[in-house]
């Protein structure tokens, strides 16, 4: 189901990622031929009581939390019917309005109207409490048990496809915030203009990134033994997921890479890309397969190694991490 029509924004929400929220759930809506209310998923009853006791941060932390799990409720549902509402750039600040404008059956519908009981009972408690606004900043615990710190550079050898020349690929911490980690990144020493923007789970801000093959809505943060996973790749010099893969975690545990302790977890991924380059076109053209292996950090999704296999250069990459170069130390 899809809407023809977004509920009232939140407190907090910009009027301008409204109307872009609004414009997309919109033409969903015409192209599915079904209108309903966002009033229609009613909230499950959560008692505010139940965070009885919270400070101000555990709070904002847990409201983040239900969030996340609703966009990626929301993938789920539109990955299903094949309109992909939170693919096409809604981020987790400005989609919960639109979200609620789904009205999806069966458990995704329960997950949803769990997930929005949360949300009004968090709500409410944050006001109760006269909490102000979250920091933007990561919390310096938090920080503290990252295996990087700002101002470090990862080093990756990064090439094309096997036999291709390898390339030195910089990716230097340049900040740490609530819901992203920020990097400066080179090749072979030499500046991109554009940041790497990745949240803690470890997908990547795809709008304005560095000219990086990206992924959106793959990785989860609590990523476990067996898990399935799904999500969308964009070519570097595309914005917009162009190929959809499919995961599994096939591995999990401690291990110290480039002189740093990670707690790694192993994905086998496989899906369909566009069999050729050009433009951002999408799955409905003729598609080739690709397969690959991707390992990151579970607990901020750090990448330590990518490759994919694929026919269409755009989606065929080696990258790998080499060592962890510390910062300056006062």
């Amino acid at each position: 189901m899809r809407t023809t029509g977004v509920a009232a924004c939140g407190a907090g929400l910009a009027a301008q990622a409204m109307r872009r929220a609004a414009a997309v759930v919109l033409g969903i809506g015409l192209l599915a031929g079904c209108a309903t209310r966002s009033d229609q998923v009613a909230p499950s009853a959560a008692d505010p009581a139940t965070y009885a006791g919270w400070d101000c941060d555990r709070l904002h932390d847990e409201l983040d939390t239900v969030q996340q799990r609703a966009a990626d409720v929301a993938y789920a549902v539109d990955s299903r019917v094949g309109n992909n509402m939170i693919a096409l750039g809604l981020g987790v600040t400005v989609f919960w309005p639109a979200l609620l404008a789904m009205r999806p059956d069966g458990l995704e519908a329960t997950q949803l109207a769990e997930l929005k009981g949360r949300y009004e009972a968090l709500r409410t408690v944050l006001a109760r409490q006269s909490c102000p606004p979250a920091s933007e900043t990561m919390a310096a615990q938090r920080q503290a048990a990252l295996p990087v710190a700002l101002g470090d550079r990862l080093v990756y050898e990064e090439r094309s496809a096997t036999g291709a020349p390898v390339h030195l690929l910089g990716m230097q911490v340049t900040a740490l915030r609530r819901d992203q980690i920020e990097f400066r990144v080179d090749l072979d020493n030499k500046p991109f203009d554009q940041a790497w923007r990745q949240d803690l789970a470890g997908n990547t801000v795809l709008e304005s990134r560095a000219p990086l093959l990206g992924w959106r809505r793959l990785l989860k943060s609590d990523l476990s033994l067996g898990q399935v996973l799904s999500g969308d790749l964009a070519a570097a010099d595309q914005v917009r997921a162009t190929a959809r893969v499919r995961g599994q975690v096939v591995a999990t545990g401690p291990q110290t890479i480039a002189g740093r302790r990670f707690d790694v977890a192993v994905i086998e991924l496989f899906g369909e890309a566009p069999a050729t380059s050009a433009g951002v076109a999408g799955l409905d053209q003729a598609s080739t397969r690709l397969d690959g292996v991707m390992a990151v950090d579970r607990t901020n999704g750090l990448l330590l190694r990518l490759e994919l296999r694929c026919a269409n250069p755009e989606f065929s990459v080696r990258r790998r991490l080499v060592r962890v170069e510390g910062a300056p130390r006062p």
